[in-house]
């Protein structure tokens, strides 16, 4: 695996480089040797906060944790990886599937528009692959959002799904009037 250790506001001594290569060196049964992970350590007030991004054949693994101290932020994102990926696996075998099936790559762009007093202030562009809406729960649970937009490969739509408050998920598709 190759680490690619950002910081922000902060200085990534070796200790911080060496601790965050063991802790999600861990993962790597998970990954063949050539996968990255795009780590960005970050420090506001009192917020320490470690961002993981791990992209894997067409998604995105990724998770963000935040406490008073870097190590247990470090200590935090690798048991939520470790956790989304075993889940990630098990979805896999249960449906059959390789998993080439999903897409997520995600584009950003801060850009801002004014439209008198409602204001975007983020925007984000992806490709969209069609896939079917089991799996993109599953991309959105990799994800940990809470909806994701999708092409339904059933209906060629464009759909939502979301985790309802119950953990459940739901699933919302257009209807033209």
């Amino acid at each position: 695996m190759k680490f690619i250790i950002v910081g922000k506001n902060i200085d990534v001594t070796p200790s911080l480089k060496e601790t965050v290569e063991h802790k999600l060196g861990k993962l790597e049964r998970y990954f063949t040797p050539d996968t990255e992970i795009h780590v960005t350590l970050s420090v506001q007030r009192e917020h320490q906060k470690i961002e993981v991004t791990i992209p894997v054949k067409g998604n995105i693994i990724r998770s963000e944790q935040e406490s008073t101290d870097m190590y247990v932020s470090i200590d935090l994102v690798e048991e939520v990886i470790e956790r989304q990926l075993r889940k990630y696996k098990n979805k896999l075998i249960a449906r059959h599937q390789e998993g080439n099936n999903f897409n997520a790559e995600l584009f950003e762009a801060e850009e801002a528009y004014d439209d008198g007093d409602i204001k975007i202030v983020r925007s984000k562009k992806f490709g969209i692959k069609p896939m079917f809406p089991e799996d993109a729960c599953v991309q959105m649970e990799l994800l940990g959002h809470s909806f994701f937009v999708f092409c339904n490969a059933e209906t060629d739509e464009v759909c939502v799904v979301y985790r309802r408050k119950d953990g459940t998920f739901g699933l919302i598709e257009p209807e033209f009037s």
